[in-house]
């Protein structure tokens, strides 16, 4: 059994995998918007000290521009904020765009959900594995939840098919234990670096906001340094499973 139900596994639970879990007080809000002005295909994040707050191009419909907002509120202001009417939750969105996108209207219904960091204890149990959300929940500051998630499902496969080729149980101990090392590091020390990027952007402290912009400022300015960040949000860093190198 493969487990990729979500955070709150129950068939993690069912097998008695507990998992590590904090809140962070925050609230993420996602939304479609249609605005005036074009995108250009370009992602946008700004930092905010209640969270990052995303913009995400989506394809254009016919004459109108969209795009998909993914952005974190302190849960006392998101509650605020999804209380509004639309009209006055589209100005608050123009307003953190700065103006960029000009007139502003929702598309669509808006979301809520709670933030969290969770870590399973363990990725596999007798005849079951864990992935995706199942096995770590993260935050969306860099939008690494997808690509984490398959990052274990073709590390999963890679196992499974090369176990099978050579005769071996698939479900066994020594067969999974091979995909829980593959992947238990790599997921939580993202896992950890999300969550401190989460931290350093979202607070008012000057001395962390000096040092934040001081780093972005040497990242964005050393070719290697930048390249090797691109890569790792890109997800092809480290031990590539042979699916997400095409093979």
């Amino acid at each position: 059994i493969v487990a990729a139900d979500g955070r709150r596994s129950a068939v993690a639970d069912s097998a008695g995998i507990r998992r590590l879990r904090w809140a962070y007080g925050q609230t993420g809000l996602v939304n479609a918007i249609s605005h005036e002005l074009p995108h250009n295909g370009v992602a946008r994040q700004s930092f905010f000290p209640g969270g990052p707050f995303a913009v995400l191009p989506l394809p254009d419909d016919g004459p109108a521009h969209r795009s998909s907002l993914v952005w974190s509120e302190r849960t006392a202001e998101a509650e605020r904020l999804m209380a509004l009417e639309d009209a006055a939750f589209a100005a608050e969105i123009a307003a953190r765009t700065g103006g960029r996108l000009g007139e502003i209207v929702l598309a669509g219904r808006r979301w809520a959900y709670p933030l969290d960091l969770t870590l399973a204890e363990r990725y596999v149990a007798p005849r079951l594995a864990l992935a995706g959300d199942a096995a770590h929940g993260i935050h969306p500051i860099a939008g690494q939840g997808l690509n984490i998630g398959l990052r274990d499902v073709a590390a999963l496969a890679e196992v499974l098919v090369g176990a099978a080729r050579i005769g071996e149980d698939i479900g066994s101990e020594i067969v999974l234990g091979r995909y829980q090392r593959w992947r238990r590091f790599d997921a939580t020390a993202l896992a950890l670096g999300m969550d401190a990027l989460n931290r350093l952007f979202s607070n008012r402290n000057p001395a962390l906001k000096l040092a934040r912009d001081t780093g972005l400022n040497a990242v964005n300015r050393l070719g290697p340094l930048r390249r090797a960040f691109m890569r790792e949000a890109a997800g092809v860093a480290g031990e590539v499973p042979r699916l997400l190198r095409g093979r």
